[in-house]
């Protein structure tokens, strides 16, 4: 069952038990898919819905940052909500642990050894991880690695 498809399942099962806020954050994540579809004229796989929900947390989690500075829980915890709601949707996360064994046999595949290569690492590494780890904690990594 590919992603659309998941979230057209659960979208009507959030209908049937009335669960209003689940509904309304996947009915917000469906009209962000719907709307690149349109952009781009073509149904997305599932790689392409995979970038639109981490683009969907990345802003959730920026507003997250905005809203505890400012110091209004109330919607610091809507936010909260939304993003446990999305996350159901990407693959497993993977531990510092994991990224970091990914970014070593990756460092040891390119025959990176400074920062000069960073880009050429970071080409090769970001498609083993998409999906499944932060990009900040993979280039904090990197930079650690590769200094």
């Amino acid at each position: 069952m590919s992603l659309s498809e998941r979230l057209n399942d659960d979208m009507k099962q959030a209908m049937k038990n009335q669960d209003k806020f689940k509904l309304s954050v996947i009915r917000m994540i469906r009209s962000a898919i719907k709307n690149v579809e349109i952009d781009q004229k073509k149904t997305l796989d599932d790689n392409e819905v995979l970038d639109i929900l981490n683009r969907e947390i990345k802003q959730r989690k920026d507003s997250l940052q905005e809203f505890e500075k400012a110091d209004r829980g109330d919607l610091a915890e809507t936010v909260r909500k939304e993003i446990e709601v999305i996350a159901v949707y990407m693959p497993q996360q993977l531990t510092e642990e994991e990224i970091h064994a990914i970014v070593q046999q990756t460092i040891q595949e390119t025959g990176a050894s400074s920062k000069a290569d960073l880009g050429k690492l970071m080409s090769a590494l970001m498609p083993k991880v998409k999906g499944r780890a932060d990009g900040k904690l993979v280039n904090q990594l990197v930079q650690q690695l590769l200094s």
